[in-house]
């Protein structure tokens, strides 16, 4: 269990949603050599088979070279309970060019949500579970069909 205040985990994720927003000066801080993340991914790649910050940094910068002008907003939390903190988080951006499959115009505004649970160790992330609404994403894209987006042809 983590011996941080509420306060201190609180902190901690404030500098999480940074990362997410292009900050990695605090990356090695916040992330432990064996942070893993427990993910459902698209293409059925094993989510835990790297792990630290050499497991996120690189999907973050992916995300930031697909989407510019993002911002960020945590809609409820961060709830810290023991050794967790739980958020869930709205994406908005413009889209930035470069995804497969993707027949929306560069500019197209974006939105997706997402849950983020983290587990705290040492004063460090240490596992990570996430939920995020990729398919919502990736319809307004044109991507995917979808309730957000246009039907593929």
């Amino acid at each position: 269990m983590s011996t941080l205040s509420g306060e201190r985990m609180s902190e901690l994720y404030g500098h999480w949603t940074a990362l997410w927003r292009g900050d990695f000066t605090r990356a090695g801080e916040i992330l432990d050599p064996g942070f893993v993340v427990h993910q459902a991914r698209p293409d059925g790649s094993d989510s835990e088979a790297v792990t630290g910050p050499a497991r996120l940094l690189p999907e973050i910068e992916q995300t930031m070279a697909v989407f510019g002008d993002i911002v960020l907003t945590v809609d409820l939390g961060p709830i810290v309970q023991g050794d967790l903190i739980a958020a869930r988080w709205t994406l908005r951006a413009r889209y930035a060019g470069g995804l497969d499959h993707a027949t929306a115009p560069v500019g197209t505004p974006v939105a997706f949500s997402g849950h983020d649970i983290l587990r705290v160790f040492g004063g460090r992330f240490v596992e990570y579970w996430t939920c995020t609404d990729v398919l919502a994403g990736l319809a307004q894209l044109g991507a995917v069909s979808g309730p957000n987006g246009p039907a593929r042809s």
